[in-house]
């Protein structure tokens, strides 16, 4: 047995997520897509972006999916583990490519163009889980975007999740809609199911909006009081709600000093709750953690590149003076 299999097999994970990770292709200057010569090439994908996150948090991360057998893969592969994240079952296939997915800022609003039909996430089957390695985790975190792949990714992630409640691992469900890639009467049965099985719910409430198909504050809280887990809701006027059976806590938001880049501020969250969840703090402790994470996430650019180490924020909430010299 050679030396990584043997760190590998030690390898136990906290939290075990899965899902698609996509090349990204972002024009290096402020033209248009079509006018633009020069592109970035980086990744993302709202399961890795939230698995970099916990890592560098200070915990350990289990991501795994499909991607193509291709350079894009294998560069994908390559940053995930380079961020701590254990990747020893994530697949290279040479079925389908990677996924591609390009954005631009056109006049202070964000466009994204997906070319991921057909991708080698989008075939993922439930036979290929290793329930061993889900078995291990404390929670499994999965998103509304892999139900949206295609059938058998659906299935896919029905499957681990039964897998994760069979083993008394907690499930965190973002149903993250995505109405670019399914639309939203096929997406609001689906993931209102989804939610129904999950631990942790942890939509936004725009997408709540759409998914209970009411504009009424108190008639969403309604609907979430019915779910048998705990419902984070991200998106409030200036907090984040926790919502349960008998109550409704308000936790507030960090402001931010600048906005760059609001792309990732949800998965940052996400990663800053689950590892309040694994630091072991309360439920409201650990979503000002989230709130904490997306407010520096959004004053950096890109998916999860300003996601900060534990270290960044401990220096944040001791106010420590920045040395710039």
């Amino acid at each position: 047995m050679n030396r990584s299999t043997q760190q590998e097999q030690m390898f136990v994970p906290e939290i075990v997520t899965f899902g698609e990770t996509m090349a990204l292709m972002l024009p290096e200057d402020v033209k248009g897509i079509e006018y633009s010569s020069h592109f970035q090439s980086l990744f993302g994908g709202a399961e890795s972006n939230v698995a970099i996150g916990v890592a560098r948090l200070g915990h350990r991360v289990g991501w795994f999916g499909r991607l193509g057998k291709d350079p894009l893969g294998r560069m994908i592969v390559k940053k995930i583990r380079g961020e701590g994240v254990d990747v020893s079952r994530a697949e290279l296939t040479t079925e389908a490519p990677t996924g591609l997915m390009l954005r631009e800022i056109i006049f202070g609003k964000t466009s994204v163009y997906y070319y991921r039909k057909g991708s080698a996430a989008s075939l993922m089957k439930p036979e290929q889980l290793d329930e061993s390695y889900i078995s291990q985790a404390q929670y499994l975190h999965v998103t509304g975007i892999t139900m949206a792949l295609s059938e058998s990714a659906r299935e896919t992630l029905k499957e681990s999740v039964r897998l994760a409640k069979k083993n008394g691992v907690k499930v965190c469900f973002d149903p993250n809609l995505r109405l670019k890639l399914w639309s939203l009467e096929e997406a609001r049965g689906a993931l209102l199911e989804m939610a129904q099985e999950a631990d942790y719910f942890l939509p936004g409430l725009d997408e709540l909006k759409l998914l209970y198909a009411t504009e009424s504050f108190d008639e969403i809280i309604g609907k979430l009081r019915e779910l048998p887990g705990v419902s984070i809701v991200k998106g409030g006027e200036d907090v984040t709600y926790i919502v349960d059976k008998t109550s409704v806590t308000e936790v507030p938001y960090f402001k931010a000093e600048r906005i760059v880049d609001t792309v990732g501020a949800g998965d940052g969250f996400c990663a800053g709750f689950i590892a309040g969840l694994l630091k072991n703090y309360s439920l409201a402790e650990a979503v000002r953690l989230g709130n904490l994470i997306g407010c520096m996430v959004v004053q950096n650019e890109g998916d999860w590149e300003g996601i900060p180490t534990w270290e960044q924020v401990e220096a944040f909430l001791n106010n420590e003076k920045h040395v710039e010299r």
